[in-house]
């Protein structure tokens, strides 16, 4: 005899089943389908929507920072455009990520964003697409990795040192300026590490 709730106490532990499997997320961000190891093997795009592999910094030590145009830490811009320009020729990049996290402080359009950064900072270091930083739904690949560290953006303008082995090395909140001790010496040593 035909018992609805026999199939259902059987179906439904199946059924949750299968979707927690399929939920699982598989760090493979990288376009390969791979697993993610290093901040170097990921894919994204950069602010103008040209693809950008991130495995053109392997090698180098890099600063990533979740930036906003219209944040009490803008002027940040300018010291993170000094140390890229002063640090570059050793092996060094600022890159800039733009996101409205926090305060939707970063409302524009990637052309708006652009101008904004050039016209108010002369920025030339990269800046990519614009992305969520927050875990979630719709979470950055790269800031999914990011996190991976133990520290995810709590606002604007926070700072991650990467070595050149794509490992993260150093984590800094909003507070701590492109000019602080603390953030000069986590670059120096990631760039003196082999």
């Amino acid at each position: 005899m035909f018992n609805p709730r026999k199939i259902l106490a059987f179906t439904l532990p199946c059924a949750v089943a299968a979707v927690w499997l399929t939920a699982v997320p598989a760090s493979s961000a990288s376009g390969s389908g791979a697993p993610v190891s290093s901040f170097y093997d990921l894919k994204t795009s950069y602010l103008d929507g040209k693809p950008a592999d991130l495995g053109v910094f392997r090698g180098k030590v890099t600063l990533a920072v979740n930036v906003a145009s219209k944040c009490g830490f803008t002027p940040q811009y300018e010291g993170l455009e000094k140390l890229n320009r002063e640090l570059a020729p050793k092996g060094f990049a600022v890159l800039g990520f733009p996101s409205n996290d926090f305060g939707s402080q970063e409302p524009g359009t990637a052309q708006e964003i652009a101008q904004f950064c050039k016209l108010t900072y002369d920025v030339t270091f990269p800046m990519f697409e614009k992305l969520v930083t927050k875990p979630g739904k719709g979470q950055s690949p790269i800031y999914e990795f990011l996190g991976t560290s133990g520290n995810l953006p709590k606002w604007n303008f926070s700072k991650y040192v990467i070595g050149k082995d794509g490992k993260v090395v150093a984590f800094f909140p909003s507070d701590v300026t492109p000019e602080s001790p603390e953030l000069r010496g986590a670059i120096a040593k990631a760039l003196a590490a082999r």
